[in-house]
């Protein structure tokens, strides 16, 4: 049986409250529908069991300096990345781009590019086969 590849991501952050209350309003949004809050470390579980179920989480670094990776999520049409662009919007996102074609991807790529509050990349897109 084949996995998926992806597992996990474990991003950086330098207010874990506050990257909690932003990505709470995001992540169920794009498909990461259960949440969970430790002490140190939160995120949000994507449908599936273990060891297949993909998440996000964050911790704390006070020290955290964002850098140029980006993470991408799918969506399931243009007219979702639209949705979300507008969600990500009120959700105090910075720095967006898009919704726009992206044709130095692909012909069909389509997407909104944005920074969360603490300066990590990330985008969701849309791309016919």
């Amino acid at each position: 049986m084949k996995r998926n590849p992806f597992q996990h991501i474990d991003l950086r952050v330098n207010d874990l409250e506050g990257a909690w209350v932003f990505y709470s309003k995001i992540l169920p949004a794009i498909g990461f529908e259960e949440g969970w809050k430790g002490e140190r470390f939160r995120g949000f579980d994507a449908h599936g069991k273990l060891p297949d179920q993909a998440w996000f989480g964050f911790t704390e670094d006070k020290n955290h300096q964002a850098n140029a990776n980006r993470i991408s999520f799918w969506a399931e049409s243009r007219e979702r990345v639209d949705e979300l662009g507008e969600l990500i919007k009120s959700a105090g996102a910075r720095n967006i781009s898009g919704p726009r074609e992206c044709p130095e991807y692909t012909p069909t790529y389509y997407a909104v590019f944005f920074e969360d509050p603490f300066g990590n990349c990330l985008e969701v897109c849309y791309r016919e086969d």
